[in-house]
């Protein structure tokens, strides 16, 4: 049985060093290494092992009884959030790793959240009980409260995979056909063994054990009741489908793209289609990674993760054969920064480079500015960009810098509009008509075709829907990515002498910036869902901070003497809010903040004026029309364009 388990927890809380303890107990390494040490076994990146942190999901393989355990080590800051979830997103089960010392920290919470969104089946593990101050009853009361009431303690209820009464009781509750067995006391432990693998594989029940990683106490006890109770059916005899979670490129510069496998086989030399354009590509190689060491083979099978050569332009993402497409990131970066190097590279070298860093941590939209002549790149914090100095230089030989990261805002509209557009210079002819309309908050970019055939052929129509998903368009207030729009092709006009490549892009593009003149734009600023927990005398402190900082809250609810107070604020002025919330609360107050879409910003006017973008000299975009008159072209302004269309 092939099984893929995740390893998540806040930074420090030991989760590199519980997976060194799995690994070892398995011999599948023969030392066990040490973060402190920089000899962990998947921490093998210097970056990672200079620093002490995990920075890059990595993975390792063991076995254990008759399964097969696919591991991936994920890391534990903030800043590498997206590395993360794209972790989790192949993860059969999670390990989350809770400090018995710090209990639930503010990333702990994050974990959590994405885990439950992409629906993963969860373990926790209090580590550090060997550490003065460990209060595991106190952590598994913590659990149930924050996360799950569901939460059980396997630990002292299901030693040497025998379970308590209690435990029996506690699984009997959350099923009605064991619940009456059960009040007829026929108890049968293979039903009930399979009912509980089933409800933990449900989401239903959470198990609880506890040990210290770094004294190997509890681990190998964890390791059989993790073996127990989890259990996968994947289908091999079925057609191949799989998933690209992770992309990495080898010191030849070969595209290696890491595949979950969810069905049937694959072997050397099959050909894959993959992504939205269904491209068709032969696969060269197969490797089995075990930290940075791999071995080629000359297949592989449903469950198993592993990685491939040969798919030159896969994305992060994209399904292969039968299965579906990757699900939506719930992990987004809020931040901006230009990207600054010396004069002895040239642009072209560094742009090339960071497409190639691109391609591994899609979330970075690595970005050439034409206008201004410069690489922009999205990022999640300062640490992010301080690995990514590192990483450069190591990579590529040369030095980068980064500019001070500004807040990445985007734009909307606020009403319905109509947009014309109008290319006519002397034989060229195109014309388009769009409706911009305000979509839902988080909706993206959408688009729609009302155009009949009579007005344009499906050829020309598919050419103005291209062109509008073809590229990020950006708005008339700051010149941010536009959003939470929908664009609907009404009609359309083209010529068939005069119309010729291109034109149709040229109307498409003024007819989107003339509907925006005429709308009302809204800038949208990104926004933190936060989650304080403080003692009960600094809760007014908490409210008064939430609501100057132009965020909203709820009722705070108090147990036990400590107050958690939850609520909505502006990524801009909180992001620097968690350093002043440790001072004042000494460390003791808990903090969680999770990316929650965007909104309405609350100093549009300031901001617009702090950018000071001019909408008239964007190189990209023109809102005016072009029409021909007596063999020669003249502009007409977007307020006028209107009444010259031909198709009104």
């Amino acid at each position: 049985m092939n099984k893929t388990i995740g390893i998540l927890a806040h930074v420090d809380a030991g989760k590199t060093t519980f997976s060194e303890q799995l690994l070892y107990h398995t011999n599948s390494i023969r030392e066990r290494g040490r973060v402190d040490h920089q000899s962990a076994f998947l921490d093998s990146h210097s970056i990672e092992k200079s620093r002490g942190i995990t920075i890059f999901a990595d993975q390792a393989t063991f076995s254990f009884n008759d399964s097969t355990y696919f591991l991936i080590d994920t890391p534990g800051h903030v800043d590498f959030s997206p590395e993360m979830e794209r972790s989790i997103q192949v993860m059969d089960y999670a390990i989350i790793i809770i400090s018995a010392v710090d209990g639930i920290e503010g990333h702990t919470e994050t974990v959590w959240e994405l885990l439950q969104k992409h629906k993963v089946p969860v373990f926790f593990f209090i580590n550090k009980t060997d550490r003065e101050g460990a209060n595991p009853t106190q952590v598994l009361k913590e659990i149930q409260t924050n996360f799950s009431k569901n939460a059980c303690d396997i630990a002292s209820n299901f030693p040497n995979g025998q379970m308590s009464e209690s435990l029996i009781e506690f699984i009997a509750e959350r099923d009605e056909e064991l619940l009456s067995l059960y009040l007829e006391s026929e108890y049968d432990e293979k039903i009930w063994l399979e009912r509980f693998q089933s409800l933990i594989a449900t989401n239903q029940i959470y198990p609880c054990a506890t040990g210290s990683a770094l004294q190997d106490t509890g681990i190998l006890e964890f390791l059989h009741q993790l073996d127990q109770l989890t259990v996968t059916a994947y289908q091999k005899d079925e057609a191949f489908g799989a998933r690209i979670y992770k992309i990495r490129h080898d010191e030849n510069g070969n595209r290696i793209c890491f595949l979950k496998a969810y069905s049937g086989t694959l072997k050397v030399r099959d050909k894959l289609s993959y992504g939205p354009k269904r491209l068709e590509e032969k696969v060269s190689q197969i490797r089995m990674y075990n930290g940075k060491k791999f071995q080629t083979v000359e297949q592989a099978v449903a469950g198993e993760l592993f990685a491939i050569a040969g798919l030159t332009e896969a994305s992060i993402g994209d399904a292969i054969g039968n299965c579906s497409a990757d699900t939506k990131s719930e992990v987004l970066p809020t931040l901006k920064s230009t990207v600054l190097f010396g004069s002895m590279v040239s642009v072209k070298e560094v742009l090339e480079n960071f497409q190639l860093l691109d391609a591994e941590d899609p979330s970075l939209s690595v970005y050439w500015d034409e206008h201004f002549q410069k690489i922009q790149i999205q990022v999640m914090g300062i640490i992010q960009l301080e690995v990514l100095k590192q990483v450069v230089l190591e990579r590529f030989g040369y030095y980068v810098q980064f500019g001070d990261p500004e807040i990445l805002y985007k734009e909307t509209i606020d009403n319905s509009v109509m947009g014309y557009g109008h290319f006519e210079p002397l034989r060229h002819y195109a014309e388009v008509h769009l409706k911009l309309e305000p979509g839902e908050r988080g909706s993206g970019f959408q688009i729609d075709n009302l155009c009949h055939a009579d007005a344009l052929s499906t050829g020309n129509q598919n050419l103005i829907l291209h062109h509008l998903t073809e590229r990020h368009h950006h708005g008339l207030l700051t010149g941010s990515p536009l959003t939470d729009v929908k664009v609907t092709l009404v009609t359309g006009r083209g010529h068939n002498q005069h119309t010729s490549g291109g034109d149709f892009r040229e109307a498409t593009f003024r007819a989107l910036r003339q509907g925006l003149e005429q709308a009302q734009n809204r800038l949208l600023e990104p926004m933190y869902r936060f989650k304080i927990k403080v003692s009960l005398d600094q809760i007014g402190k908490v409210l008064s901070d939430v609501q100057q900082a132009y965020g909203s809250f709820e009722s705070p609810e108090t147990i036990d003497g400590k107050s958690t107070i939850e609520g909505r604020v502006p990524v801009a002025t909180f992001m620097n809010y968690s350093t002043e919330f440790a001072a004042w609360t000494h460390g003791k107050g808990a903090l969680s903040l999770l990316f929650d879409g965007y909104d309405l910003c609350h100093n549009q006017a300031q901001v617009t004026a702090q950018i000071d973008y001019d909408k008239n000299i964007d190189p990209l975009y023109t809102s005016t029309s072009i029409f021909c008159a007596k063999g020669q072209g003249y502009k007409v302004p977007w307020d006028e364009a209107e009444k010259a269309m031909h198709c009104l």
